[in-house]
């Protein structure tokens, strides 16, 4: 996430778009007597209970039914390791072990203070309580300093494979002034890929066999899965095993990956498809480009989102759904569209977008900074 802008210059910013064209799809809030503190993720543990998990930025973790939604209830609280500046720092990732049903554990990433550094923490829930987190459970999986309080990436999420999967920014600032995005070196404006079930090397988790540089002699971090990220915001996978990232602009270009193995994303070379240092020129090879851009006429923070698979708003079937923090625009990309792969303004939601949310049955969420939840629905 980018700073959020004074009040006066987003109302600016929105009055200057125009106007759209009615749509049958629309947001409502989906647990209408819910509200949340900076909602930053919500993630479904797929154990059959329906109870979903919100991340509130200030580092707590609130629990309820999603058939029940009449309140929630505080599952964890670790305000008191958590660096939180009401920016881009504080608890920013959630995710459930695959086995969670059995052992219990979930993981997050948070930012911690004394020295600045990003957290990849494993708690386990309370035996005694399901419906609590155990504090005294935390075991630290990673730590990466943070040279800066901005671009701390924030996602961690098990992929298909059963591999944990973590979303790092290039270490803030601006323009990336330590290289950090185009240094294999560093863990820093990376996505990276660790096996927490099998630890090795003395570490508290392993290296996949078959990430991309593995055995490397050239002092490159073998935790590396995809490189040259600037600000990952959100990441997740289709149905088909794509994997979907959103990575936030500098001034120019927001964009949206397709990531690959191995493949490097361009940043501080490319900003989106266009040279970051156009002066200067840019060498392109080697680099991907995105997938689905845009520029600062359409707005400045993206936020990444899912592919939608659920059944209340059929019109969205097989789209990747994604929105922008600032100018609160939802977009939907379709990469096998009749004619070739298409992008298209769905509306203006007025809702300042920290994240997109899955459920079970596969139906997507919006996570606001209103402190509501919101839900896409169609019809008349």
């Amino acid at each position: 996430m980018r700073r959020k802008l004074p009040t006066l210059i987003t109302a600016v910013l929105l009055c200057a778009l125009p106007a759209l064209a009615e749509t049958r799809l629309r947001l409502e809030p989906a647990f209408p007597k819910l509200e949340f503190e900076r909602p930053v993720a919500m993630e479904e543990p797929r154990d059959g209970s329906k109870r979903l998990f919100v991340v509130e930025q200030r580092g707590t973790i609130r629990v309820f039914r999603r058939d029940v939604s009449e309140k929630s209830e505080i599952f964890l609280d670790i305000r008191d390791r958590v660096e939180y500046d009401q920016s881009e720092m504080g608890l920013l990732g959630l995710a459930f072990h695959p086995k969670f049903a059995e052992n219990g554990f979930f993981y997050v990433n948070y930012t911690a203070g004394s020295p600045m550094r990003t957290v990849i923490a494993r708690f386990r829930v309370d035996p005694k309580n399901p419906a609590l987190a155990d504090r005294a459970s935390a075991k630290t999986i990673l730590e990466i300093a943070q040279p800066y309080s901005n671009h701390n990436g924030g996602q961690v999420s098990f992929g298909p494979d059963g591999y944990l999967y973590v979303g790092m920014g290039d270490g803030g600032a601006a323009g990336d002034p330590h290289g950090h995005g185009q240094n294999r070196k560093t863990l820093l404006g990376d996505l990276l890929r660790i096996d927490v079930d099998r630890p090795t090397g003395g570490r508290a988790y392993g290296i996949p066999p078959d990430n991309p540089f593995v055995g490397n002699r050239d002092g490159w971090r073998e935790e590396i899965y995809a490189w040259g990220l600037r600000n990952p915001w959100r990441f997740g996978w289709d149905a088909q095993g794509r994997l979907w990232l959103a990575d936030v602009g500098q001034n120019r270009r927001e964009e949206i990956d397709l990531v690959e193995k191995g493949k490097n994303y361009g940043w501080n070379v490319m900003e989106g498809s266009l040279c970051f240092k156009p002066r200067e020129g840019c060498d392109k090879t080697g680099l991907e480009p995105p997938v689905a851009e845009y520029g600062r006429d359409e707005g400045g923070c993206v936020t990444g989102g899912y592919v939608y698979a659920g059944r209340r708003a059929p019109s969205l079937a097989g789209a990747y759904v994604y929105g922008d923090f600032l100018s609160t625009r939802i977009w939907t990309y379709r990469a096998a569209a009749p004619g070739g792969a298409r992008n298209d303004l769905l509306f203006e939601s007025g809702k300042q977008i920290a994240s997109f949310a899955l459920d079970a049955d596969g139906e997507l969420y919006v996570l606001a900074f209103d402190g509501r939840i919101y839900g896409f629905t169609e019809g008349p």
